[in-house]
């Protein structure tokens, strides 16, 4: 390796730990020396790229301009796309995405309020280390590089992939295929001291002892990681960071709060949504009155806005930790009303329609032959997808206006989060040799709809005849912190989660936990207050999934008459090229006479598909006669004669398999000649009696009849 020349004079500087087993290093001072700060994280052969850019401060902005982007290369995996026409990388994949949002849930609550600078991250992975998912890496890079702009970020963080092994124990940075055999795949971001920042995980039926004890675990490693930033950032002696924080006007919030005084707490509590009619028209009612008495109130109105919202979200959490009264009445443990019916579109495979409170989510499931799947090429992966939830959410679901467009990262985000909750209690290809693509379009939204499509998600499966294991019911979760008390919130509303400091999502069935996620907006919790809200989210699951199986107890028998139907049946592989044909030709012609699709697998399964029953017959019987092997004491009936010779007759009785019926086997009465008995075209009844060493075929037509007249 040569010598890398800093044009900046700066020395390269590199700190490294032990983490989980290898060695975690970062190096600053080598590449990026515009950025205003870059770190280059190596852990085994994974290397990424971790910049952030720190910019002036936005003006007229009410949210923190912070962008944080995950970059996949192919190169980093010694790949080159597989799309046929695009070769460079473009539009980041939905992994990037997630990933992305991954690395920012557990970033974004850690700056003070009023921070309106623009920020931008960028994790770009270099290098690909095929034993372990490079995330968590690039989570490191991301925050290592915020700790060394000077900014506010009350850092630093990291991130670890955990699953459960074959021994039973807790991993870390476990393979692809480990985490396919474990039951659990849960992601935990924390702090220094072990506070937990962020969770996310699929699991299969995890028990809520299972998930605590990988949350436990997690803690503890982190810390290594998140150490090593801190010397790294006492090594480059970074200088802080000069910033003025826009935060509300006191004049206006002392205005505000003297005006709604009396005129909150149980006067709103009222159930959703009229609870959301009174807050307008009190809001409304406030701007009347103040504009009257304040001079240039009109272009005052957004911060008046900003600090009745304010007003609002303290009079939640008075009344939740003084009342242990929630602003729609419920009690902390209570579940908003629910109501759920399926089968209510009559063209879709499966349908269903759930709403809980104000959130409302209808699904629909479309069926499909496996051919239909998804080819996913990634920098890891290259598979295919067979079941996909999309989940949109237009602006009229609460009540705005707004452009549509391509799904948001809180789009994919939801729709993933659905996605797992189900993946695990799907039934097999083999059992069901479907593809199935869910939607869920979100009807109306007060708080929880990414459970609300879980919900909706699995009724519509049933309704589509999908045989699931087991059904499952989502809930989202909510959080108070008072002091050294915590609050804890099953199914929370729009006016919770806004007040709130957690939002917890949990999805399951009766059995266990198949998926989770977990933001925090305190600055990190203990891993014993997630536990208890693990135990009260398994009771409020319990609640929901009792109302969703009095709408329907399970998976319906049939499918829908509009699904197509899909039947295998297994080929020896060696004959694959035989049902394909030269070029496609063979193939091609099954298809355009029965009126099939049919998709052929490396292992020789090949799946039929048609809504009509006996085209699929068809198609089998073709396949069949074109793959089967002759079997010895078998009757071969109607089967045509190919050749008439003096010592016999070859019988054709599979495709390019030919036998040979000697002059003695024709008949019971003595034949001179075969001419006599049979000529070229005739159809005759064999049984196949012996195949000798060299694969020759010996036919009878005499023991054919035997058997047959044996038989009457």
């Amino acid at each position: 390796m040569g010598q890398t020349i800093n044009p900046a004079g700066k020395e390269i500087i590199k700190v490294s730990t032990d983490w989980c087993g290898r060695e975690l290093s970062l190096e600053v001072n080598r590449v990026g020396f515009r950025s205003s700060a870059s770190v280059l994280v190596s852990y085994g052969d994974t290397v990424v790229l971790g910049t952030a850019q720190v910019g002036q401060p936005l003006q007229g902005f009410d949210y923190f301009p912070l962008s944080i982007d995950y970059e996949e290369k192919f190169y980093a995996a010694g790949k080159v796309s597989g799309s046929r026409f695009i070769k460079r990388e473009g539009k980041p994949s939905d992994d990037a995405v997630l990933i992305g949002r991954l690395i920012d849930r557990p970033i974004r609550p850690l700056w003070p309020k009023g921070y309106r600078n623009e920020v931008q991250v960028v994790a770009t992975v270099l290098s690909m280390d095929p034993d372990f998912r490079p995330d968590m890496v690039a989570m490191v890079a991301a925050s290592s590089a915020l700790m060394l702009t000077g900014t506010p970020f009350d850092g630093p963080i990291a991130g670890l992939r955990v699953g459960i092994n074959a021994s039973g124990d807790y991993q870390a940075f476990m393979s692809a295929s480990e985490l396919n055999d474990s039951k659990l795949d849960l992601v935990v971001a924390g702090t220094v001291d072990g506070k937990i920042m962020m969770v996310e995980a699929g699991a299969n039926e995890a028990t809520e002892a299972e998930v605590s004890g990988a949350l436990d675990f997690a803690s503890e490693a982190i810390k290594p990681a998140a150490k090593l930033q801190q010397e790294l950032v006492k090594k480059v002696d970074v200088a802080e960071q000069e910033y003025e924080l826009t935060l509300p006007d006191e004049f206006i919030q002392a205005a505000v709060d003297k005006w709604v005084e009396g005129k909150l707490g149980a006067s709103l509590r009222k159930a959703y949504p009229e609870r959301n009619d009174l807050v307008s028209d009190l809001k409304r009612k406030m701007h009347e009155q103040l504009a009257d008495q304040i001079e240039g109130y009109d272009e005052l109105k957004t911060k008046y806005d900003e600090a009745f919202q304010m007003a609002l979200h303290k009079d939640v959490r008075k009344g939740i930790v003084e009342d242990g009264i929630r602003p729609d009445g419920r009690k902390l443990t209570e579940i908003r009303p629910l109501s759920s019916e399926v089968g209510l579109l009559p063209r879709a495979h499966g349908s269903s329609l759930f709403t809980r409170g104000v959130t409302q989510g209808l699904n629909i499931v479309t069926l499909a032959p496996l051919s239909y799947v998804q080819l996913v090429d990634t920098m890891e992966k290259d598979e295919e997808r067979r079941y996909i939830h999309h989940y949109n959410a237009p602006g009229y679901t609460v009540g705005e206006i707004k452009r549509l467009g391509s799904p948001g990262r809180r789009e994919i985000g939801h729709g993933y989060l659905a996605e797992r909750a189900l993946m695990p209690v799907l039934p097999s290809e083999a059992e069901f040799p479907y593809m199935i693509r869910s939607v869920t379009e979100i009807m109306s939204q007060n708080g929880s709809t990414s459970q609300a499509a879980v919900c909706s998600s699995c009724l519509a499966l049933m309704d589509a005849g999908v045989p699931l294991k087991a059904p499952v019911s989502g809930i989202a979760m909510g959080l108070m912190v008072d002091g050294d008390k915590t609050y804890i919130l099953s199914d929370i509303a729009d006016a919770e989660d806004f007040a709130g400091d957690m939002d917890f999502k949990v999805a399951g069935t009766s059995k266990g936990i198949t998926a989770l996620q977990m933001d925090m907006k305190v600055h990190g919790l203990a891993p014993a207050t997630l536990k208890k809200a693990l135990a009260q989210a398994k009771e409020g699951r319990a609640f929901i999934l009792e109302h969703m199986l009095k709408t329907l107890a399970g998976p319906r028998k049939e499918l829908s008459p509009y699904a197509p139907r899909v039947e295998s049946i297994t080929i020896n592989p060696d004959k694959i090229r035989e049902v394909i044909g030269k070029g496609g030709e063979t193939i091609q012609k099954i298809t355009a006479e029965t009126g099939t699709e049919i998709d052929i697998k490396d292992d020789g399964t090949v799946m039929i598909a048609s809504p009509d029953k006996a085209k699929i017959d068809a198609a089998k019987q073709w396949i069949a006669s074109l793959t089967e092997e002759p079997e010895v004491g078998k009757i071969y009936v109607d089967k045509p004669v190919v050749s008439v010779l003096d010592f016999g007759a070859f019988v054709q009785i599979l495709p390019g398999k030919d036998g040979l019926v000697h002059v003695s086997e024709i008949s019971e009465e003595r034949t001179e000649k075969p001419s006599d008995k049979l000529k070229e075209g005739d159809k005759v009844t064999v049984k196949l009696v012996a195949i000798d060493d060299r694969g020759r075929l010996q036919l009878s037509m005499k023991a054919a009849k035997r058997e047959l007249e044996g038989k009457k």
